[in-house]
């Protein structure tokens, strides 16, 4: 489900129309993101660590409403759920787009991404299924490098409005803490670094729980 939201009476309304207009209205940062209590939960929890701070990453999404806004055309729709379309690898070293629905209990979550997972590792091809809507981030792990920053492939004539995550090789250090890179991408148009700092932050909380 979606709502429209009242642009005239937005208190963003300026910024909107200005970066809308942008060939590159994304902006990005990455920041390092303390795993050590979250990877030990997913542990002994005997559930996969790439699924565990996926639906973590959802969480926090779902809990700001700029993560929700989407644009169409000249008008901002505002989801009640947002989804995750994260890179599913598979054995031969390619890779599809998955769609992996949200839910807030994490048991049925996991069990729809250990599905979506299963289901794109016995296909070929990098799109296996439709994408009718927005409500999504578009999710990547990347555990080959421990980057410090990252940049997306994007054509810049498709009206794309949907926040980019992404997380790097998770890293050890001598006394025992792991850390990850976390790059976040997002539409200037519809929120700042401010809303992507709230995120972040309570991100790493929930992740420490």
């Amino acid at each position: 489900m979606k709502k429209l939201l009242d642009l005239d009476n937005w208190n963003r309304k300026e910024h909107f129309l200005f970066f809308k207009q942008m060939q590159e209205p994304f902006f990005g940062a990455t920041v390092t993101i303390d795993c050590t209590k979250a990877y030990d939960t997913a542990k002994s929890l005997g559930t996969s660590f790439f699924i565990y701070y996926l639906h973590k990453t959802l969480v926090a999404v779902n809990a700001f409403e700029s993560f929700k806004y989407r644009m169409e055309n000249t008008h901002i729709f505002i989801y009640d759920r947002i989804d995750g379309s994260a890179t599913i690898s598979r054995a031969d070293g390619t890779f599809a787009f998955s769609l992996i629905e949200y839910h807030p209990d994490y048991a049925i979550f996991e069990q729809n991404a250990i599905a979506e997972i299963e289901r794109i590792q016995g296909t070929t091809g990098l799109f296996t299924r439709e994408f009718k809507d927005d409500n999504l981030i578009h999710f990547s792990a990347i555990p080959w490098l421990n980057f410090t920053s990252l940049s997306h492939a994007r054509n810049m004539t498709y009206p794309d409005s949907c926040p980019k995550i992404s997380f790097g090789k998770m890293t050890v250090s001598k006394k025992g803490k792991r850390k990850m890179a976390m790059s976040i991408h997002a539409h200037h148009g519809l929120m700042d670094a401010m809303h992507v700092g709230q995120m972040v932050d309570y991100f790493q909380e929930i992740m420490n729980q």
